[in-house]
């Protein structure tokens, strides 16, 4: 398999600052001489923005969000870069991208070894955000859509704190920190001003749950994603029962699995202690495997409750 590339996914709403810093982050890596792929979302038909990438190897997806409408031109993209790999990867989302559903695309069994989530940075807009966030100006899809490119951010950058009084400031950062994640760093900025190293920092942690070189004390990291491989073929009924009974911090599974006494190989697809199976072409050649994203997993508790479930 080629070099894990390193993804950088940047979120945030409308106006809030995403492409400055991702032409920060594009002239700093050129610096560094590392090769880079970029793919930028719109929901309209144009970008008027890719005229500032021209000279780089860049993507648009348009005419939706990554994390809707064009999952398959998302794919068919990622498919370009397992084909002729870079160094890093950046995405933008659009303003309305929901980045769980971005993550989700990112962990699913055909990429997650190839595409590891190394940060996921969300801009805020500081001078808008209590309008934002306001049952009075605004719409509750908005406040959940702020809700969620917060809670999911591993770096934060509060931008745009210029235009806004510190007693302003201080009744946004009130809000932002009780969304925020309390592993996520948290960063003022203006103009989008923020130290590379910052920007640089491995933020978020795939753990290969089976494997002896995993570590379950990441204190730095929020984890996205746990991996469990060799799999054995397994009773449907415990695996299902297994699944229901994981912690609420589990928000989505993904995977294929075997089941006892059966040929076939099943994909499934966990969400809201649901479970959806699908069966495989027998041609095809995937491996058992389970992917289970989320915040705040605990490893060691997973690891203890499969075990059981499988082993014991």
């Amino acid at each position: 398999m080629n070099k894990p590339i390193k993804v950088y996914l940047l979120s945030g709403f409308l106006g809030s600052g995403k492409t400055t810093v991702l032409k920060r982050m594009i002239e700093e890596f050129k610096n560094r001489n590392m090769k880079l792929g970029i793919i930028l979302n719109e929901l309209g038909d144009t970008n008027v923005e890719q005229h500032l990438f021209k000279d780089e190897r860049a993507y648009e997806l348009l005419n939706g969000c990554i994390c809707c409408s064009i999952q398959d031109d998302l794919k068919t993209t990622l498919n370009q870069f397992v084909q002729s790999p870079v160094d890093v990867l950046l995405i933008e989302g659009t303003g309305v991208a929901n980045p769980q559903e971005i993550i989700d695309a990112l962990s699913s069994p055909d990429y997650i070894d190839y595409f590891p989530l190394t940060s996921l940075i969300s801009l805020v807009d500081a001078s808008h955000f209590l309008d934002y966030h306001s049952i009075f100006s605004s719409s509750k899809e908005i406040r959940q859509l702020l809700k969620e490119q917060i809670s999911h951010a591993s770096l934060l950058i509060v931008n745009k704190t210029d235009l806004v009084s510190s007693k302003k400031l201080e009744k946004v950062m009130t809000k932002i920190n009780e969304m925020a994640s309390d592993q996520a760093k948290v960063i003022l900025s203006e103009y989008g001003e923020v130290s590379f190293d910052e920007l640089l920092a491995a933020r978020i942690k795939t753990i290969d749950l089976l494997s002896s070189n995993s570590s379950n004390r990441l204190p730095h990291h929020t984890i996205k994603a746990i991996k469990i491989e060799d799999i054995p073929s397994i009773d449907r009924k415990t695996f299902v029962s297994w699944l229901k009974e994981l912690p609420k911090d589990v928000i989505r599974g993904k995977g294929f699995v075997r089941f006892h006494d059966d040929p076939f190989l099943y994909s499934f697809q966990f969400a809201s202690k649901k479970v959806y199976f699908e069966k495989v072409d027998v041609s095809a050649t995937e491996t058992p495997i389970i992917i289970l994203i989320g915040n705040h997993l605990d490893p060691s508790t997973i690891r203890s409750s499969f075990d059981y479930a499988f082993y014991v």
